[in-house]
């Protein structure tokens, strides 16, 4: 959330405006009905939504919930971590691109300092929540941490996860340029650190993994950019106040804010969604340089 467009005097959504748990539940019913069993919450930042400990209780009620997650950005986590556990997180991933102080506070954004983050991350670990971290990598501004951050996480038995910088959003500056790619991030890492190839954990993983041979930890990398995966994509977002998107890339979600305030039965809002996805032929990631169309900011509609 970046502090020049959500500064003190930004004006955020009217309450009414923002999807109640009751609808975030309903909707995570439809979705488990449709075959959904990771649900995944993120932001701009899930901590600052009040009570969240109350609505992650909700969502781990849910039968066939297998996966609750969370993304953050780490800074409120010291102080949320065991209420998170107590209330059914299964795990927890903090962005964290840079070590160094300086280089940290340029890629954040926010103000925010390392120390609170990394703290946050040690307080979740000791209270029983496995951690991951996401190091979004820009050539130019921190390349040079990536192999520090793979140090750091095989000496702290927390996965790391390096990503290609994405063109999400219409304000970051973003230029094929700035991409540090998968293969050379893959190999500043692998000069320093022997590493094997580890299988997929599951279909359509979006991160590609290897575990360090000396049998401490792993690390992974999403190609987002030079090996897109749009045709293994089965994620499926929904936005603060209601909006449905079928792609990180989308420029706009379908409103279903206005069917879970007007639907008779829950079937409507099953079939909404069923409809929704079976009418999608997202491949931004594919198509990139072919296709020129505004994109939601990371900020609004999570990773």
């Amino acid at each position: 959330m970046p502090m020049e467009v959500f500064g003190p005097g930004y004006q955020f959504l009217p309450r009414d405006e923002i999807l109640t748990f009751g609808e975030l539940v309903r909707t995570v019913r439809a979705g488990v009905e449709l075959g959904v069993s990771k649900i995944r919450l993120t932001g701009g930042e899930p901590l600052m939504r009040r009570g969240v400990e109350d609505l992650v209780a909700l969502i781990a009620a849910v039968p066939g919930v297998d996966d609750l997650a969370m993304t953050t950005n780490g800074i409120l986590l010291n102080h949320h971590a065991e209420g998170l556990v107590a209330a059914g997180l299964n795990r927890v991933t903090v962005s964290l691109d840079a070590l160094d102080e300086k280089v940290f506070s340029q890629m954040n954004g926010v103000g925010a300092k390392l120390e609170r983050v990394l703290t946050g991350i040690e307080t979740a670990r000791r209270s029983g929540l496995p951690v991951k971290v996401n190091m979004v990598v820009q050539r130019g501004v921190n390349e040079q941490e990536i192999v520090p951050m793979a140090r750091w996480g095989r000496e702290h038995d927390v996965t790391v996860r390096f990503i290609e910088f994405m063109d999400v959003g219409e304000t970051n500056g973003w230029d094929m340029s700035h991409v540090v790619t998968s293969k050379d991030i893959l190999a500043g890492i692998t000069r320093e650190l022997r590493a094997v190839s580890v299988p997929a954990s599951y279909p359509g993983e979006v991160a590609r993994r290897w575990r360090f041979v000396d049998g401490k930890g792993e690390f992974g990398i999403i190609s987002s950019v030079s090996q897109p995966f749009c045709g293994d994509c089965s994620r499926l977002r929904v936005s603060a106040e209601g909006r449905i998107f079928t792609c990180l890339f989308s420029s706009e979600g379908a409103d279903l804010r206005s069917l879970l305030r007007e639907a008779q039965t829950e079937t409507e809002v099953v079939d909404f969604i069923s409809g929704l996805w079976g009418r999608r032929s997202d491949r931004y990631s594919e198509k990139r340089g072919e296709v020129d169309q505004p994109k939601a900011e990371m900020s609004y509609l999570g990773g």
